[in-house]
């Protein structure tokens, strides 16, 4: 999936976990482009790495968590040989920042807005605390949010209002990249369709280049470019968002799109049987064919590749080409 205009390029990203049961494979084998200007969404349930795959990315990995990859490079530049001092300085907040999941959670209670402002900033360039305030407020006031809340503690702050503020303080250094995890997870509707309208405004307003990562594909569908289908630590599907929805070739994206809920058509919601494959013991050949209404022997035994097809459409699947419209 390469692209000339890449800003974001994963060649061949594993993570592992170290476990009591052994190791458990989160990531497997991933690579991919992100356009400069493009949103791509990261669908998938619970459990496919998705998050992962961000942290992989940052190498912001728990103390169990290793990973190996051929390459990443963040604007032009290869991040696997850096150092951590160089990645804090050069890369994480400067170039490329991450929102986390349930973000509203990671804001420290004991310290007033402003504080882990001028704290995160510290983490990763040298600036003034003045100047960080001042951009502090003007970003604030562009997410929607009172800059007089910097003077707030989180619990005296909404869920929606703490959202943006973590949106706010992903921008503070100007990063050309944005990684969002599940921003909008515990978000009552409104609130949601708030928020997606606050990131599609500021994708514009900053020139960001993005990861939106979603459990919903209907989330993704209405602020995504591209769309990635991750299912048990690998990318099985990639292509347009309309592509996605209008043509989908993996049988678990296909299960996807079908649990979406439509009220223009009186039909049951449907579902996927069953659940996601043990990681540390995963099933062997592709690892949905477990759940796969279409399941035949050789997916048992062989795990398939990620394939092109036309349109720049990827899926990993033995028959995709029976659902590949010409």
């Amino acid at each position: 999936m390469p692209s000339a205009t890449s800003i974001l390029s994963v060649r061949d990203l594993h993570v592992t976990f170290s476990t009591p049961r052994g190791p458990l494979y989160a990531v497997q084998g991933i690579s991919f482009d992100l356009g400069e200007g493009e949103t791509m969404g990261l669908v998938g349930e619970s459990g496919s790495g998705k998050s992962t795959l961000a942290l992989g990315i940052l190498r912001l990995l728990p103390l169990n968590g290793k990973w190996t990859a051929k390459s990443i490079s963040v604007m032009g530049q290869d991040v696997v040989s850096m150092s951590e001092r160089d990645l804090n300085s050069a890369v994480r907040w400067t170039k490329l920042a991450y929102v986390p999941q349930a973000s509203q959670n990671a804001l420290d209670p004991l310290y007033r807005v402003g504080d882990q402002f001028v704290e995160t900033v510290a983490a990763h360039a040298k600036v003034e605390r003045e100047d960080v305030l001042k951009k502090a407020g003007t970003l604030l006031e562009q997410v929607g949010v009172d800059p007089a809340k910097l003077q707030s503690y989180p619990w005296e702050l909404s869920g929606g209002q703490k959202q943006r503020v973590m949106i706010a303080m992903a921008l503070i250094l100007e990063p050309k990249i944005v990684i969002l995890d599940e921003p909008t997870t515990a978000l009552d509707t409104i609130i949601q369709a708030q928020i997606l309208e606050l990131f599609k405004q500021m994708r514009s307003f900053q020139k960001l280049s993005s990861i939106f990562i979603s459990h919903d594909i209907s989330v993704i569908s209405n602020i995504a470019d591209r769309v990635g289908v991750m299912y048990a630590g690998s990318l099985v599907e990639m292509a347009s968002v309309s592509d996605i929805f209008k043509n989908p070739i993996h049988p678990y994206t296909q299960g996807l799109r079908e649990s979406v809920p439509d009220v223009r058509k009186n039909k049951p919601i449907s579902f996927i049987p069953g659940t996601p494959p043990d990681m540390v013991n995963p099933p062997p050949g592709c690892r949905f064919h477990p759940r796969c209404p279409y399941v035949q022997e050789v997916c048992k035994k062989s795990d398939p590749p990620l394939l092109p097809y036309p349109g720049d459409h990827y899926a990993a699947c033995h028959f995709a080409e029976r659902w590949v419209k010409q």
